[in-house]
């Protein structure tokens, strides 16, 4: 028997309620997701539209063009999958690889072990050239796995941010061309933090997140793919191994037809439009240098205060610093001292690095001398309230930006 009115309203009273959800301020000097300027979270507040409303169709037209100067690129199909960085992931392996295939993956820390992984889920073989963590991929061990088998991909991450490691791209696309393999490059922490150059570096397939140095919120996936790669994907002899990800049905909808693919998530898209509009009004080359000059000035701080870095100079990221943690210290208690006293976030270490190295973002609006200066300080109270007696790394610091 159902309910009576009056029943359904007693235990509707009973209900718990909830107030509105409030939010902290923080600082967030992780490898993800970033600071969001205030007009990017405002550009979310825009009235929503339809998804084939021809107002909305103008701004995914511009986001296009965006995203092409933000790659360096020419590619007529770039354009954001609505995922994470993950997702976009997922996008590339999946529209490159058929079964068979023999795919050479480099995995050097937990983002290309996830690519493994997921070359793993599909019907390909992969082909992996392992590295010990912190360590950049050798060329030459790449080259001797190529030779081992008859490889249709080569993919790898630029920068790891597990690991703080930047790997070289100049001269992969010349190597996997010459066996006829496309080459994949994860650039979801590096694009618009540091050069990555999709055309002069000849990447067939680049892909990143909207919520590293592009600096909006997290949901959406850039990718761009050469004429080779669509090439590879007109001739498939197999559907792609995901509806949702195949991009020759989202390209339609990005495209001149329009064809409807999914809902498009309106919102993320105003704010990747004002993120990127940012990029583009301040300029790639200023950008860059913006963010190398924060990473040098970080370095200065921390081996001023007696902290070393994990990665060495020759492969380290600018957008990504791998700190060790100083003998003695508890990785999780100055963490939290940041979080609860300062306002301030940063990342610890995953898999093998969990408890000996911080991970240090500099990314988009993170990547400014008075962030920079703000994290040292507030580093050396925290370390202070540890027991750890260093110096102040804020001189050092500011030495860098004068100069």
């Amino acid at each position: 028997m159902s309910a009576t009115v009056t029943e359904q309203i007693h235990r509707a009273s009973e209900r718990k309620t909830f107030k509105p959800f409030d939010v902290p301020k923080r600082l967030l000097f992780s490898p993800g997701p970033t600071p969001v300027p205030a007009s990017v979270l405002q550009a979310m507040t825009k009235t929503v539209l339809g998804h084939l409303d021809p107002r909305f169709l103008q701004c995914m037209d511009e986001i296009k063009e965006m995203l092409q100067y933000v790659f360096e690129t020419e590619n007529r199909l770039t354009l954001p999958v609505s995922a994470t960085g993950s997702g976009g992931m997922e996008a590339a392996v999946f529209n490159a690889v058929e079964p068979g295939d023999d795919v050479v993956v480099c995995p050097m820390g937990v983002f290309g072990e996830r690519m493994l992984s997921i070359v793993e889920r599909t019907p390909a073989r992969p082909v992996v050239v392992k590295t010990e963590w912190g360590e950049a991929v050798d060329v030459n061990r790449i080259e001797e796995a190529m030779k081992s088998c008859n490889p249709r991909v080569l993919a790898l991450v630029h920068v790891e941010t597990s690991t703080g490691v930047a790997q070289e791209l100049a001269g992969l696309a010349e190597l996997a061309h010459r066996y006829d393999a496309l080459l994949i490059v994860d650039a979801v922490a590096s694009l618009s933090g540091q050069p990555v150059s999709v055309d002069a570096n000849g990447i067939d397939i680049c892909y990143s997140g909207s919520q590293k140095c592009i600096g909006a919120p997290p949901g959406l996936a850039p990718i761009t793919l050469s004429e080779r790669a669509i090439e590879r994907l007109r001739s498939r002899k197999t559907p792609v191994q995901s509806w949702y990800f195949d991009i020759s049905g989202v390209e339609k909808y990005w495209g001149q037809e329009r064809t409807y693919h999914h809902t498009a998530p309106v919102s993320m898209n105003y704010a990747l439009h004002e993120a990127l509009r940012l990029i583009c009004e301040e300029g790639l080359e200023k950008r860059w240098a913006r963010h190398e000059q924060a990473h040098h000035a970080l370095v200065a701080g921390l081996e001023a205060m007696g902290i070393e870095m994990m990665t060495p100079p020759e492969y380290r990221a600018i957008v990504v610093n791998a700190v060790r943690v100083p003998e003695g210290v508890d990785d999780l208690k100055v963490r939290r001292r940041l979080l609860t006293e300062h306002n301030i976030e940063i990342a610890g270490g995953l898999g093998v690095l969990k408890g000996k190295i911080w991970r240090v973002g500099l990314m988009g609006e993170s990547s400014r001398q008075e962030n920079v200066l703000r994290l040292l300080d507030a580093l050396q109270q925290s370390l202070n309230g540890e027991g750890y007696a260093g110096v102040s790394g804020v001189d050092a610091a500011e030495h860098v930006f004068a100069s």
